[in-house]
């Protein structure tokens, strides 16, 4: 009963809810039905739906033209809330939303053990430096993301356009111009400027067969399996994080059980996926000389306060609750103008994200942070071959041959005959 009573409270305690706004295809036909879907948990999970009431803003943006997103526009499947619209003329196309701010009241630990779960390495480095890490904190929050995908063949310049959230991404390159293999430069807006030296991370998930273009667009090429394309293997553990319902309301919510402490209204369990892919295998450098994305196993050690290290639990009880974190991928740090470069080492659908969390004088909150993500597709060049064939094979070209042979010894044998 006691091992299950801790992994209990490990469950509820060590997990939170990243937003992601997700297609089934980023590659559309112009004027067509479509849906996009918003997920509250993982990039492979959603945990909740999101009330129409937490949206601030809900756009479409294409041809110029910003388009506020009806609340009849939206409806649930499972835990996910899914946007129904229709494309309209071809352009590369952005869907965004931002939400109200919420509020979570935690305890030391529980907060400790937040930051690394989420990689906010900085503030706990901060804590550490000022003798901080037994103090609670009460954290506002809001999450505000972004999606970008390409209607029919024309590109068009919204992609580059910001949506004026309190963060968010804004590419300096369009994602559907490049193709596995470049390098996309992303800028970091807070306010509207440009915020240097934040931590930033950025992953991908190889599409199960062949990216989403061959679907949509009825392009003849096909994909082999995903292993093929870098798709790492992955390893997954259920935890969960829960996230409050109510709207901050100027005042500290009532101190929740120290096991349990909420984010977003739901108490239900969820997956996080930690992501190995090639992509950790490289790195760049930026203008101003750092490097990027620098493993975030040598991260955890650098800092030396992993999960299993922050929250120890009973021998008999570690197998049963492994470590976690959403911060697999590359990492890397905005540049002096806010800029990252990532390394689009695959076929794949690719997720960017942070979290800008400080302390803040407001009353009654210690903490204020503000969640971003980014999705789009990258594919490879077309015509170029990035496949893995059957070695030992015979080609092609060697049936025609010997078809052409074959008719022309039968003509020859049917005329002689004659």
């Amino acid at each position: 009963m006691k091992k299950i009573f801790i992994a209990l409270i490990a469950f509820v305690l060590f997990s939170s809810h990243v937003m992601y706004l997700k297609l089934e295809g980023y590659f559309l036909e112009p004027n067509t039905a479509a849906t996009i879907q918003l997920f509250n948990g993982t990039f492979d999970k959603s945990e909740n739906v999101i009330d129409r009431d937490r949206m601030l803003d809900a756009s479409l943006l294409g041809n110029g033209q910003r388009i506020k997103v009806a609340e009849s526009q939206w409806s649930e499947k499972d835990s996910v809330t899914v946007l129904n619209f229709k494309t309209g003329e071809a352009g590369t196309w952005v869907a965004g939303i931002s939400t109200a701010p919420r509020a979570i009241e935690m305890d030391a630990d529980a907060f400790n053990t937040y930051l690394e779960h989420e990689g906010i390495l900085d503030m706990i480095d901060w804590r550490h430096e000022n003798n901080k890490m037994d103090s609670s904190a009460v954290e506002k929050y809001s999450k505000h993301v972004k999606t970008i995908f390409q209607v029919g063949d024309k590109k068009s310049d919204d992609w580059q356009k910001a949506l004026g959230y309190p963060i968010e991404f804004v590419p300096l390159d369009n994602p559907y111009e490049l193709n596995t293999g470049d390098t996309l430069r992303i800028k970091l807006l807070l306010n509207g400027a440009p915020l240097a030296n934040q931590l930033v991370y950025a992953n991908f998930k190889a599409p199960e067969d062949g990216h989403t273009h061959g679907t949509e667009t009825g392009a003849e090429h096909t994909h082999t399996d995903a292993g093929e394309h870098g798709l790492s293997h992955d390893t997954k553990k259920e935890e969960a994080h829960d996230h409050d319902e109510n709207p901050v309301q100027g005042h500290a919510h009532e101190a929740k059980t120290e096991d349990k402490h909420t984010h977003d209204g739901e108490t239900t369990q969820h997956s996080h996926k930690t992501e190995t892919s090639e992509a950790n295998e490289h790195s760049h450098t930026h203008k101003d000389g750092s490097t990027s994305h620098t493993h975030a196993e040598e991260t955890q050690a650098k800092h030396s306060h992993s999960v299993d290290e922050a929250h120890e639990h009973d021998n008999d009880t570690k197998d049963d609750i492994e470590p976690h974190t959403h911060t697999s991928g590359q990492q890397m740090r905005t540049d002096a103008d806010g800029v990252i470069e990532v390394s689009l080492s695959a076929d794949g659908i690719w997720y960017v994200q942070t979290i800008h969390l400080v302390e803040t004088d407001e009353e009654n909150y210690t903490h204020e942070s503000n969640w971003t993500t980014l999705t789009f597709e990258v594919v490879h060049a077309h015509g170029e071959d990035t496949h893995t064939h059957e070695e030992g094979g015979i080609p092609s070209y060697v049936y025609w041959i010997l078809s052409v042979l074959l008719i022309g010894l039968l003509f020859f044998w049917f005329n002689r005959k004659n």
